[in-house]
């Protein structure tokens, strides 16, 4: 029996079977797009689909229901407990012994090794920068997973890497000073990554073969070698004399692309037209935080979009400076090895998919009593479907060359909820006959309780865990709405150096490498949140692979280009053994609550600067999302300088507004006082955008409300959230 027939030879003989157009309410476009698009050369009917969608719904939906009320009710007892004993009756060690006895802090997992099997080499074995990107906008989809290897010529000559000093300015034509200072900086890190027997890269004239081994030959005629030949793995022939010569350092690639027909080749001494970088190794696309999905047709964009990637076929469109341009996916870049054998390299990141967390409901699918279905549930059943294209080879490329599929889980509350997507992945595999634990998962380290819990989050999911990361934002959003009884929070610069936050990052190393990820799995930094900024990163991401993190976010392919460069100058795994060996990091110093000093109020203006901060930024991130839809993008800040804004920046302004002003730090009238102020300065940063709606000097716009609603109703959110008032302000404006 072939899967078609039995999959309907069970549906038919299920006695329990029920006609799904009589119990889930789907619009006609949802059914349209999964029998259209979805499900051809998947030999699953939409019978099959819909039905067992259903059950699963039916099995989870309660599960889910009663987790979030574990998180209400653990919240609570907290609140409680905080009223009953801050200031002078706080002890440490009744907070401590309070969780335990709650269960907020779990019983303590004994020794454990992840047990990950079919795990690409991406994510096993080489270290370098990941991007998030949201997947409901295909343009930037395709740029970040054609990300995987990028100019460094353009990412420096564009960038603030290299100085304007000199008559060497970015604006205009080709500038040939700033171009010299390019080509100096990628010689420096040729010279410091493959380095020269004798000479340097400034004085190399040529490139030669000898039998498959590189020759190359410096100005005073002299011929020279790597003084690590085993750096040198092969070339490409691009045809007419252009080739490129493919090196390996810290597991990542690089090509140096001769070429002497081309303007800078024809300039350089060696004929170097570019270095071509591997740069984003592997990407998020997300369903979550950096979209605005909140209805069937968003819904569908955001799956048509997976569909395209996981199928090769996604394409875009656009004009580009009065040039039409078709992005579409890259091709696998073919080289010829020393050892005369050819090699085929990935011309795309290996792609992982961000569902959304356990909390949200959407209105795309309604149950047969006419709620609205767990998004999380649907999005687990949806992009699984649809990445089955990738598994059974239905796509122009192979995404995963070990045929499993990567989900990012985020906003999970500790092993409970892990153990409720673990189980939620095995009945799809269930359901879809795909072998055990092909669905992996990746656990995002931004919720309070799964910090102080995560040693045994992962245990839960040993046997499919295969990444692990830090998220400042969201995790301090928490931090201040679970404690938000206790008293006052530091100001949000003040938060960077509590000791909570150091010991946080540390304490996700250690315990990942505690549990076996060296090798087998990632374990990720945040995001830099400065896309303009690229000599300040240059200058201080470094901390991240130093840190053990095998993986860091960046906002753009430019800065996935440029970040892999700390990962030739670091070797992850290098520094992970260094630090397997230090002391480890320690729950009580998580658990430190960072409460302003009584002795340490701010002044009236350093509360009117905070304020202003806060309401500023949550204004010029909520005008996009509510009223045009989108989730991420390069917000102003209070001083102008452009930073990536999506929900978790949004959720730690709106808790510490709330905080403030539960505190009487500030009252109601100061706040809004504060926001129809900045709503004049978002709108005046806004100016040149056709798209866009002022907020002033009316104040009764709906992205405008949504604001409010987020600074002044941010204690009563769950878990302090911004999804819920978002959702229901962005539905009211479509």
């Amino acid at each position: 029996m072939n899967f078609l027939n039995k999959l309907i030879n069970n549906f038919l003989n299920n006695k329990e079977s029920k006609s799904f157009q009589n119990t889930l309410e789907i619009p006609a476009i949802l059914k349209d797009f999964v029998a259209d698009e979805v499900l051809p050369g998947l030999n699953i009917t939409p019978e099959y689909f819909w039905y067992k969608f259903e059950g699963l719904l039916d099995n989870f939906s309660s599960r889910n229901k009663d987790l979030l009320k574990v998180r209400s009710d653990l919240q609570q007892k907290i609140n409680e407990w905080h009223i009953k004993n801050k200031g002078e009756n706080f002890n440490f060690k009744e907070y401590k012994k309070f969780l335990q006895q709650i269960g907020y802090l779990a019983p303590r997992s004994q020794k454990f090794s992840i047990q990950t099997k079919n795990v690409d080499p991406e994510i096993r074995k080489i270290a370098g920068p990941q991007l998030v990107v949201p997947v409901m906008n295909a343009r930037f989809a395709l740029n970040a997973a054609n990300a995987r290897w990028g100019s460094l010529y353009d990412a420096l000559y564009g960038t603030n890497i290299i100085s304007e000093d000199d008559d060497a300015k970015r604006s205009g034509g080709y500038n040939p000073i700033r171009g010299d200072k390019v080509i100096s900086f990628a010689k420096e890190f040729l010279d410091k990554t493959i380095p020269l027997n004798e000479g340097s890269f400034d004085q190399v004239t040529n490139f030669s073969f000898v039998n498959h081994e590189l020759s190359i030959t410096l100005e005073n005629n002299k011929n020279t070698s790597l003084k690590q030949n085993d750096k040198y793995i092969g070339y490409m022939d691009k045809g007419n004399g252009a080739f490129g010569l493919l090196f390996k350092n810290n597991n990542l690639h690089f090509e140096i692309q001769i070429d002497r027909s081309h303007p800078i080749g024809q300039e350089d001494k060696a004929g170097i037209k570019d270095i071509l970088m591997e740069s984003a190794v592997t990407t998020i696309q997300d369903c979550e935080d950096s979209v605005a999905a909140v209805d069937a047709e968003d819904k569908i964009i955001v799956y048509r979009n997976w569909l395209g990637l996981m199928k090769g076929n996604l394409k875009r469109s656009f004009d580009k400076n009065g040039k039409y341009i078709t992005r579409e996916l890259n091709n696998d870049r073919k080289y010829l090895l020393t050892n005369g054998k050819m090699i085929l390299l990935p011309g795309r990141s290996l792609l992982l998919v961000r569902n959304v967390g356990h909390l949200m409901k959407n209105p795309a699918i309604k149950d047969r009593d006419g709620n609205e279905v767990f998004e999380g549930i649907m999005d687990a059943f949806f992009t699984v479907c649809i990445a089955i294209h990738d598994l059974i080879g239905n796509g122009k490329y192979k995404n995963s060359k070990t045929k499993s599929i990567y989900i990012v889980k985020p906003k999970m509350h500790g092993p409970d909820e892990v153990q409720f997507t673990c189980d939620l992945f095995k009945a799809i595999e269930d359901i879809f006959e795909l072998s055990a634990n092909t669905i992996k998962l990746g656990i995002m380290d931004e919720e309070r309780r799964t910090t102080v819990n995560l040693k045994e989050c992962i245990e839960v999911a040993k046997d499919r865990v295969i990444f692990i990361n830090t998220g400042f934002l969201d995790r301090t959003g928490d931090e201040i709405h679970t404690s938000m009884e206790a008293g006052p929070m530091v100001t949000k610069s003040d938060m960077k150096s509590e000791s909570w936050i150091n010991a946080y990052e540390n304490w996700n190393v250690d315990i990942g490498l505690e549990v076996g990820f060296a090798g087998k799995a990632q374990i990720g930094k945040g995001m830099w949140p400065m896309p303009d900024e690229m000599l300040e990163m240059y200058e201080t991401k470094t901390m991240h692979p130093k840190a053990g993190a095998n993986c860091a976010w960046v906002p753009s392919p430019t800065a996935a280009t440029l970040h892999a460069l700390h990962y030739h100058e670091i070797f992850v795994q290098s520094e992970q053994e260094k630090i397997s060996k230090r002391e480890k990091a320690s729950l009580d110093d998580i658990l430190q609550i960072p409460l302003i000093h009584k002795n340490n109020l701010p002044s009236k203006d350093e509360i009117q600067d905070e304020l202003e901060n806060n309401v500023q930024g949550i204004l010029g991130y909520v005008v996009r999302w509510v009223d045009q839809g989108v989730g991420c993008s390069k917000v102003p800040d209070i001083n102008n300088k452009g930073l990536m804004e999506d929900r978790a920046t949004c959720r730690i302004s709106s808790q510490h507004i709330s905080n403030w002003l539960y505190h009487k730090l500030c009252d109601h009238n100061q706040v809004m006082e504060a926001l129809k102020k900045m709503a004049k300065v978002v709108d005046e940063q806004n100016k040149d955008d056709v798209n866009y709606k002022k907020m002033a000097p009316s104040y009764d716009g709906i992205a405008f409300k949504a604001a409010c609603e987020l600074a002044i109703r941010g204690k009563e959110q769950p878990s302090g959230y911004t999804e819920p008032i978002l959702h229901e302000m962005r539905i009211k404006r479509k």
